[in-house]
């Protein structure tokens, strides 16, 4: 089963959640051989509330993943924390969405909750905790005490620093961190424009039906990451599309 594990689906914090859009990331992780995803949209994206609003209206949801005419989108979000990482959480919608709300104070770059008392919201929900980006040079995790480091179900080999960074010298960096950590490593293109789809993703063994079975499969180390030969031309080619139909749709 192939799962992308940073996926979003609007363009960008700014802009409106578009079913347009959303159709063409979809359509695009099948027709890269995708089998499902885990959406992470930022927590505070613009009316976050629109994305799972909307979705509902579209597919049945199990509470685990909505079911997109046989593709699986399992529930996420990506989150800021003070510490300046970005944190993918994802798990049961409801658990999901209750971490969310305890996040509505928190949305503001002042106001960003400590890495800390994220774990303490998650880990008794049973969530599934991936650091996002750790060299990111923006947003690195790599810095913070490594009690707390260890902590995560695993760290995000992640298409924009394959391609920033460069692959085997942000592979070697990401891999050394787990290795030291003992923490597993995961693919996630973070793709928000359908060109970066497919770029990265995880194949794992065999059926995911619950994030919990997810968690179990990354810490058994039943899956492998697979890099597409075209992630550069991918990454380039998404980002140059992005900044296109910002200027053009970014909310005012």
């Amino acid at each position: 089963m192939k799962i992308d594990l940073h996926f979003h689906v609007k363009l960008s914090k700014k802009t409106n959640f578009e079913r347009e859009h959303f159709d063409s990331m979809i359509g695009e992780a099948r027709a890269n051989g995708l089998d499902a995803i885990t959406l992470t949209e930022h927590f505070n994206t613009h009316r976050f509330e629109d994305v799972y609003g909307t979705l509902d209206t579209m597919y049945p949801c199990n509470n685990h993943y909505y079911d997109a005419d046989g593709f699986r989108i399992f529930t996420g979000m990506e989150v800021d924390v003070a510490e300046g990482g970005h944190i993918l959480v994802s798990g049961p919608k409801d658990k999901l969405l209750e971490i969310r709300a305890a996040l509505d104070d928190h949305t503001a770059p002042d106001r960003f909750i400590g890495l800390a008392r994220l774990f303490e919201l998650c880990e008794p929900r049973g969530m599934l905790v991936i650091g996002g980006h750790p060299f990111r040079e923006s947003n690195h995790l790599y810095h913070i005490d490594h009690e707390l480091l260890r902590r995560f179900d695993a760290f995000d080999l992640n298409g924009k620093d394959l391609h920033q960074i460069g692959i085997q010298e942000n592979i070697a960096k990401v891999l050394q961190l787990g290795a030291e950590l003992g923490v597993p490593v995961v693919a996630g293109s973070d793709a928000h424009q359908m060109f970066q789809v497919g770029c990265v993703h995880n194949a794992f063994a065999g059926r995911i039906e619950t994030v919990a079975e997810l968690k179990e499969a990354i810490r058994s180390g039943a899956y492998k990451r697979e890099i597409s030969p075209s992630l550069h031309l991918q990454v380039r080619a998404a980002n140059m599309v992005k900044k296109l139909l910002k200027h053009k749709k970014e909310v005012v």
